[in-house]
């Protein structure tokens, strides 16, 4: 039995939340039961919209899960746990209400539904993705992004580990014959694979251009935004810097 994947998008669009966030309804097909992911920003409407969305398939919430802490995934989640009656499980304990923790290679399952936990550090400490082996599917939380790339959150976030999830990510591609990552933010993306591989060639990119400003004579996180990121829109180059500091870090300039 394969899974049903329906998005509900949060109105919080943003330079970074993209169009919005995306919360996720799981739920194999005819199951009176459903997962939700990401429940998303503080925001009653949107709330209502996924329990509306949950019962139009004829189904309740059992559980609900966060791909990480960051306040558009997470702010909604003491409400949507009184409004369900259903756990909220993540990696974070802070985070948790009513539910266990989370933890790479474990199973969440609902009627008809499996999902696994993938431990995928960097963007945050917490972050997780869940595989969804019946559509060949991924959820990615912010790890990867349905359009452009994600931020590196240093502190909490770091690029070693960053760089090891995706090389993670870019294996499983392979071996679970994916066909979709389905994004905290974005469209859905097919071709898993070349998406991994670009995420990674477009982080090496970045650190040779980080390195190459250091040498010139960049001499703190700012000065580096305002070499590499000149591009960008400055409306988002606070983000960038946190992701500068990280790589900075990795490359033994930032302690």
């Amino acid at each position: 039995m394969g899974a049903e994947a329906f998005c509900v998008l949060a109105g919080n669009p943003s330079p970074m939340t993209l169009d919005g966030t995306n919360t996720w309804v799981l739920s194999a097909p005819g199951s009176t039961e459903a997962i939700v992911v990401d429940p998303g920003p503080d925001d009653e409407p949107h709330l209502q919209a996924v329990l509306e969305a949950v019962h139009r398939r004829g189904a309740t919430v059992t559980q609900t899960l966060l791909t990480h802490g960051h306040s558009d995934h997470s702010a909604a989640a003491r409400r949507f746990a009184e409004l369900t009656k259903a756990p909220v499980r993540a990696l974070d304990p802070s985070h948790r209400y009513g539910g266990e923790g989370l933890g790479d290679g474990d199973v969440v399952q609902a009627e008809g539904l499996r999902l696994e936990v993938v431990a995928t550090p960097g963007h945050t400490t917490d972050s997780l993705s869940f595989l969804l082996p019946q559509s060949r599917s991924l959820l990615t939380g912010d790890t990867i992004l349905g359009r452009g790339t994600t931020v590196v959150a240093h502190p909490d976030g770091r690029l070693d580990a960053y760089l090891h999830s995706l090389e993670r990510l870019g294996e499983l591609s392979g071996s679970a014959e994916l066909e979709r990552l389905l994004p905290g933010h974005g469209p859905v993306l097919g071709q898993p694979g070349l998406v991994v591989d670009g995420y990674l060639k477009h982080r090496r990119q970045r650190l040779d251009q980080v390195r190459a400003a250091v040498e010139a004579g960049a001499r703190t996180p700012r000065a580096v935004v305002e070499t590499v990121y000149a591009d960008v829109p400055q409306s988002v180059w606070p983000a960038a810097e946190l992701s500068v500091r990280a790589q900075l870090l990795y490359l033994g300039v930032l302690d």
